[in-house]
């Protein structure tokens, strides 16, 4: 099964991808120009790589799951995929992406740590999963 994740940001939008849920890998992000733009490039994702299943992060247990639950809804009915679409906890992901990323570049605005985290939660779905 070929797995997406997605880290939705206002201003980028963080893509890794996992084949059978082995190693997962960053792809590049969408700069989210506006929503149907932003759900257009990740049909097109979907459709390139053939997606099975999304997950997407969102922030859990704090006072904004709810407001950003019905974000990811509706973005996710704007890209119109029709598989299964699973939320993970993705709290402090962008923070250890950053982490991860210190002394290997500048902080750049270019969404390689948007896609560090969405790669990060979909190890984290994946591990929960094993």
């Amino acid at each position: 099964m070929n797995f997406l994740a997605i880290d939705l940001g206002l201003k980028r939008i963080g893509l890794a991808y996992s084949a059978e849920g082995t190693i997962v890998t960053p792809l590049r992000a969408i700069e989210r120009r506006n929503r149907y733009q932003a759900a257009s490039e990740v049909r097109t994702v979907i459709e390139a790589w053939h997606i099975e299943a999304v997950i997407i992060g969102i922030p859990m247990g704090g006072s904004s799951e709810a407001e950003m639950r019905r974000r990811v809804a509706h973005f996710m009915n704007l890209v119109a995929f029709e598989g299964p679409v699973y939320h993970q906890d993705e709290s402090e992901s962008s923070i250890e992406a950053q982490e991860l990323m210190c002394g290997i570049m500048k902080q750049k605005r270019d969404g390689r740590i948007d896609s560090l985290a969405a790669k990060i939660i979909l190890d984290r779905w994946l591990n929960t999963r094993t």
